[in-house]
């Protein structure tokens, strides 16, 4: 059993990649395919969260493509509209059962209802793998 206390903002990614409504979906699949993420958050001007666009989103640009000839649009028209997100201070542990029982593969992680990172299944895996050396 892990005793050590771990909290989300100790695996989080802090560095985030963001898209803007308006951006166009094709340089968001761009940014994605690059940086080898599968994911990032939606936000406006403000920085308050608006959604999220995924690989599994995108895909909807090739259905788009393929059975009516329109490539692109922007990010608003493809995203996840309404993220789950999770809390800062949340332990490790009750995110893994989150991850569990969710068809997610990363969190918008918030601080009060300030975004403040993001942290994927892999965050986890690596936290626990931490975890059970010490």
């Amino acid at each position: 059993m892990i005793t050590k206390s771990a909290m989300v903002k100790d695996y989080m990614a802090k560095t985030l990649v963001t898209f803007k409504p308006d951006t166009d979906v094709l340089d968001a699949i761009h940014v994605l395919v690059n940086k080898r993420i599968a994911g990032a958050p939606v936000v406006d001007d403000a920085g308050n969260l608006l959604g999220m666009i995924s690989e599994f989103d995108c895909m909807k640009v090739a259905l788009d493509a393929g059975y009516h000839g329109n490539w692109g649009g922007p990010v608003r028209e493809f995203m996840s509209e309404g993220a789950k997100t999770v809390d800062a201070d949340m332990s490790i542990i009750d995110l893994a059962q989150e991850f569990v029982t969710s068809r997610y593969r990363r969190f918008p992680v918030m601080q009060g209802t300030r975004l403040v990172g993001q942290i994927s299944r892999r965050d986890v895996l690596r936290a626990l793998e931490f975890l059970a050396k010490e």
